[in-house]
């Protein structure tokens, strides 16, 4: 791709160039193509210039095209990214001191660098610049926090006895997929009725294929035995049909058609058949009971609502699929507290439809600035029309209120969680003698069973409580280490934790990191602990101080012990601290019932890791062991021999039986197995 220099070391990228076809945005996938560009980081400003200054000298050189700018501050992060119908006139605003808020005043100061890229027309630029927040999360945009892909339910099409699963990711797997549903436990909810309603299996392949009689989910009404032909292929299938056609909105359809079937069944006197489609129908009244408001006026639709008030903004988000509410979801995305709804509301969709399929519909609580840009954009991006609407009247007027309710509840609930969280976050400040509100505090423990699959486990805690992205998990490794020296693993946890700290953020600068300023609300969630917990008592903590001395960041860290009391009861909690003796608290301070939530949410998790790695390690296959043998040579040399025991036991000739298992390959598993042999 040709650039045009700037003056000041500035890149403004031409799409006049006809080589450049990289940088068009027919479709969703070409915006996500087209933020893979070199940008041309950290290039030299030569001038000196910065701010205002600067970004005039950059207006000179725009054109009057649509595209998307960044700016950046000395130390090469991007401050902001946005979109302009006219990149010329959109960046001499802000050259000219254009700006609506204090906060955007200061982040022109700190622009010491831009750069620019155009496209061809508005609705490009829309898809780019939203796809570029959320990769580059600028601290001056409004950042859509929770980026989880959503779950769906996925029918397989490539199996004589399609199975049902909850999904998420990619869409590989050939079959036809349902959805979005809002949350992991609303698909889970979904699939345990579609079970009983329609009873197709949720097994694997693998274990399907081994079967040699019906399991227990059979036993118990929940599938119908295609494994075993306990129903033909062609009754199976129209089981399969039936529930595709409910997910896809034909329920009454379905629903009249078993309940004609159950009362045949009746009146031929085949009353446990009859019951067999009663159970049937209870369950697809399951289904739509907990679905709470269903309007038959929306087919397929994502209902919006906002709630901006206290410097907090809350976003309602309903689906709509085929006719059923597929769930809720709130979102609490990080904003400038002077922007309006409408404004956050029109930054958010933008963003939110990034990595998701859209609607044909979207419904929304009030107007927002974009709002047919947004539409255009979309449809250009699905390759089918999208309306966005502002209900005033009727159904779904009834249902935005409806959502709008929702999201004050929600936001009503967040306010008073972060009200308690500050609270109890200065309390323990207070309690421990810190000279300032923590706003991340670790808390640490490990997990094991004689020593066997140690996991080490670290969760967070902040101003808006756990913080579960920021959790992890370390698997201990050294050999070094005897079995159950739980102070050997805290070492090796304390080490390997903040080694690669410093090694990617080097060490905290605690003069602009106070907690309770503007630098921190606008810097993000911290990377570094102001405070770590431990569980465990005095040999823990000299452990862990003598770690943190070898780093030399145990002035910028406050390390904090956790005994466990006598008789290892609640409420009678030793705790260690530098510069002062070890001391309790009383019975029912709500400090005490913080720090103990959070040792409890540590114990969990660590406790869940070890489970998983030790679950990992029963499960093991011998075949994993063997470079190039992956899932499919693995199934087919189960399915031919039936075991692992049998393959190893297998000589090179009946391994080479197998399909896909060639002379080289069956020397390599026959020599894994026959170490003292040459094969």
């Amino acid at each position: 791709m040709n650039g045009t220099k700037l003056p000041e070391g500035g890149v403004l990228y031409d799409e006049s160039d006809e080589d450049d076809d990289d940088i068009v945005l027919p479709s969703g996938d070409s915006a996500r193509a087209l933020a893979e560009i070199e940008w041309n980081e950290g290039l030299p400003n030569e001038s000196g210039l910065k701010g205002a200054d600067l970004i005039a000298e950059f207006v000179k050189h725009l054109p009057n095209a649509p595209g998307v700018y960044r700016m950046f501050n000395e130390a090469g992060d991007v401050l902001y990214v946005g979109k302009a119908r006219s990149l010329k006139k959109r960046v001499a605003n802000y050259a000219q001191g254009r700006v609506h808020s204090n906060r955007l005043t200061k982040m022109v100061r700190e622009t010491a660098q831009m750069a620019f890229v155009t496209t061809r027309t508005e609705t490009e630029a829309l898809l780019l610049e939203a796809n570029l927040i959320k990769r580059l999360r600028p601290r001056y945009n409004v950042l859509l926090r929770d980026d989880k892909s959503f779950p769906y339910i996925l029918i397989t099409g490539d199996h004589r006895a399609p199975a049902i699963y909850k999904h998420r990711g990619a869409r590989a797997r050939k079959g036809e997929y349902f959805g979005p549903f809002a949350s992991a436990s609303a698909v889970g909810r979904t699939i345990n009725s579609l079970q009983r309603a329609f009873l197709l299996r949720t097994c694997t392949d693998s274990v399907f294929e081994s079967r040699t009689r019906p399991c227990l989910l059979h036993q118990i009404k929940r599938c119908s035995g295609p494994c075993t032909h306990e129903v033909s292929d062609v009754d199976y299938a129209k089981l399969v049909d039936e529930a595709k056609d409910f997910l896809s909105g034909r329920s009454q359809n379905v629903k009249a058609t078993i309940a004609s079937q159950m009362a045949s069944a009746s009146d031929d006197l085949d009353f446990e058949r009859a019951a067999v489609y009663r159970d049937r129908l209870a369950a697809l009244s399951h289904v739509q009971s907990h679905q709470g408001i269903n309007p038959a006026g929306v087919e397929e639709a994502d209902v919006f609502a906002i709630h901006h008030e206290a410097g907090l903004t809350c976003i309602q988000v309903f689906f709509f699929r085929a006719g059923q509410n597929w769930g809720n979801q709130a979102y609490f995305p990080k904003a400038d507290p002077q922007l309006t709804g409408a404004e956050v509301l029109n930054a958010f969709l933008a963003q939110f439809y990034d990595d998701k399929p859209v609607p044909r519909q979207l419904l929304l609580s009030e107007t927002v600035e974009e709002q047919d840009l947004l539409a255009q954009a979309l449809s250009e991006k699905t390759g089918q029309k999208i309306a966005i609407l502002v209900p005033q009247r009727g159904e779904k007027k009834d249902l935005t209120d409806h959502v709008l309710s929702n999201a004050r509840e929600a936001h009503g609930r967040k306010l008073a969680e972060t009200a308690s969280q500050e609270r109890l976050l200065k309390g323990f400040a207070e309690t421990f003698g810190l000279s300032y509100v923590p706003r991340r505090i670790e808390i640490y423990d490990n997990s094991h069973i004689m020593g066997t699959n140690a996991v080490g486990g670290m969760v967070v805690a902040g101003p808006e409580g756990f913080v579960k992205n920021q959790y992890r998990k370390f698997n201990i490794k050294s050999t070094d280490i005897t079995p159950g020296d739980d102070f050997g693993m805290m070492r090796e946890v304390m080490m390997r934790r903040f080694s690669r700290l410093l090694k990617e953020e080097g060490l905290p600068d605690r003069t602009t990191s106070q907690p309770g300023g503007e630098d921190a609300a606008d810097a993000g969630f911290p990377a570094w602990p102001d405070v770590i917990l431990i569980d465990g008592g005095q040999g823990q903590m000299s452990a862990v101080r003598k770690i943190l001395d070898e780093l030399g960041i145990r002035d910028v860290i406050t390390a904090i012990g956790v005994a466990k009391g006598v008789d290892r009861d609640a409420g009678r909690e030793r705790f260690f601290a530098d510069g002062r003796h070890d001391f309790s608290l009383p019975p029912r301070d709500p400090v005490l019932y913080f720090v103990q939530r959070m040792r409890d949410e540590a114990h969990r998790f660590a406790i869940g890791s070890h489970r998983a790695r030790r679950k990992r390690e029963l499960v093991k296959n011998p075949l994993d062991e063997i470079a190039g043998i992956g899932p499919g040579r693995k199934r087919a040399l189960l399915q031919h021999f039936g075991t692992a025991k049998a393959v190893s036991r297998a000589g090179v000739t009946d391994l080479m039986t197998v399909e896909g298992i060639s002379e080289t390959v069956a020397k390599q598993i026959y020599n894994h197995f026959h170490e003292n042999r040459a094969g």
